[in-house]
């Protein structure tokens, strides 16, 4: 065999190498990230929380999100209301897409979006 074809060969096996890795990836995930961007979608803000607030907004009643738990390391992704979430002083927010800043925190707090909505409808015009 010619040098060129052997490296011919060796550059498509590492195509399908790649390509067998990125559909196992996506065959493991089950679904996962269709449903955090769907959360996220759902989501007019996001902000880092510690983790007792986050554990104290779910015992007041918010609700937690499932997918958190799939990601690895899990997250604690709670839903609540703007105004429950100014009320914690540590609050930072995070841009919403699916960045480092988002990906890296341990703790979310999420605000509805038709929340958001309405908030930026209802205030008044100058």
């Amino acid at each position: 065999m010619s040098p060129t074809f052997e490296r011919r060969i060796r550059e498509q096996r590492a195509r399908v190498l790649v390509r067998s890795l990125d559909y196992r990836q996506r065959r493991h995930a089950s679904g996962m990230w269709f449903r955090l961007r769907r959360v996220l979608a759902d989501a007019g803000a996001a902000y880092v929380i510690p983790e007792d607030e986050a554990r104290t907004l779910i015992t007041e009643g918010h609700r937690a999100e499932p997918v958190g738990q799939e990601l690895e390391p899990s997250k604690l992704i709670v839903m609540a209301s703007s105004a429950r979430i100014a009320q914690i002083a540590s609050a930072q927010p995070v841009p919403m897409r699916l960045g480092g800043e988002l990906l890296a925190a341990t703790c979310l707090a999420l605000t509805p979006f038709e929340e958001t909505a309405k908030a930026a409808t209802s205030s008044p015009r100058a």
